[in-house]
């Protein structure tokens, strides 16, 4: 059975993108174990000079080494991920890179009718960043509209076309993982490679 990290994508208390990780993680809790995780104790991004990471930064980052594969549920706001969203990754790729070529699964939820479809577009081209690398499934997006409505009362998915769709999603991201796994030959110059870029070319 594989091993999925979960990000909550926000640090907001109530969030629908929390009910639907959570909802994921019981529903294919026979085809995988999902661990969710908050970003909401991660500390204002502030480069440090001695580069000694907080220590809620490495255990969030060895985490995501730790599983083989990461799901990461945004909300959107202003067309963009939340700030929060973006001060987790900031961390993530500042002397560690535990994103590297790891498999990730992006699902969003929003009041909206869009689903955070424009923030599911911008954490792509984030992942995809010099210093993070992640492999991200290709050709997928979940897109839960409405997501005030969207649960009853156990905080299962109403909606069974939502459903099928993240089962299939779901079912492609499990084979996506079981591919990425065997495309490592270059992972070792890929880490070095996250590691010395530099925008400033110092």
């Amino acid at each position: 059975m594989k091993k999925i990290l979960a990000i909550v994508g926000t640090n907001s208390d109530k969030s629908t993108n929390r009910d639907l990780l959570n909802y994921m993680k019981k529903h294919f809790a026979n085809e995988a174990t999902i661990e969710l995780v908050e970003i909401a104790d991660l500390p204002m991004f502030n480069k440090p000079e001695d580069k000694i990471l907080p220590e809620s930064v490495q255990v969030l980052a060895k985490k995501i080494e730790e599983n083989e594969g990461v799901i990461i549920s945004t909300p959107e706001y202003d067309h963009a991920v939340p700030a929060s969203l973006i001060n987790a990754l900031n961390w993530l790729s500042y002397g560690i890179f535990p994103f590297v070529d790891k498999p990730v699964m992006i699902t969003g939820a929003s009041y909206g009718t869009l689903g955070s479809s424009r923030a599911q577009a911008h954490l792509r081209q984030i992942l995809d960043s010099p210093e993070l690398k992640a492999r991200v499934m290709p050709s997928s997006e979940y897109l839960l509209a409405h997501s005030l409505q969207a649960f009853d009362e156990s905080g299962a998915l109403k909606n069974e076309e939502d459903v099928q769709h993240l089962e299939d999603l779901f079912a492609d991201f499990l084979i996506f993982i079981d591919i990425t796994k065997q495309l490592n030959t270059a992972h070792e110059q890929n880490k070095k490679d996250a590691a010395n870029f530099s925008w400033d070319g110092k």
